[in-house]
């Protein structure tokens, strides 16, 4: 099908093709730092439990290094703040790539004459 295209809707259609890998590596950026969040707060939330008077260690490395309760608590909160900050970039990321996606696909049926109905979204 693509072969019989005019080069303008070729060249659209190809757009579209890269736009979807895009939305692919976006969501999927998304989602390892929400789960990189997910992890970060609840380590977060035991922290609170601990007695700070605990021995705690942090990983640097494949070493253990001994550490203080308070440098944990900076540590892990500012880790959860940037973390948020990151899932919220992302998530406006992918929103933007759905719209030049949707919008994309609308210039190429519109120049088909409404036949390519069929094509699925980013997120397909």
């Amino acid at each position: 099908m693509q072969g019989n295209l005019p080069p303008e809707a070729q060249e659209k259609l190809e757009k579209l093709q890269d736009l979807q890998e895009k939305a692919q590596n976006v969501t999927a950026q998304k989602q390892q730092a929400e789960q990189q969040l997910s992890e970060a707060e609840t380590a977060l939330d035991a922290l609170g439990d601990i007695d700070e008077d605990t021995t705690m260690y942090r990983e640097v490395g494949e070493l253990l290094v001994e550490t203080g309760y308070d440098d944990a608590h900076d540590d892990l909160d500012e880790k959860v703040n940037d973390l948020e900050i990151r899932v919220e970039t992302l998530q406006k990321q992918e929103d933007r790539v759905q719209e030049q996606f949707e919008s994309l696909q609308e210039e190429l049926q519109d120049m088909l004459g409404g036949a390519g109905g069929a094509m699925g979204g980013p997120s397909a």
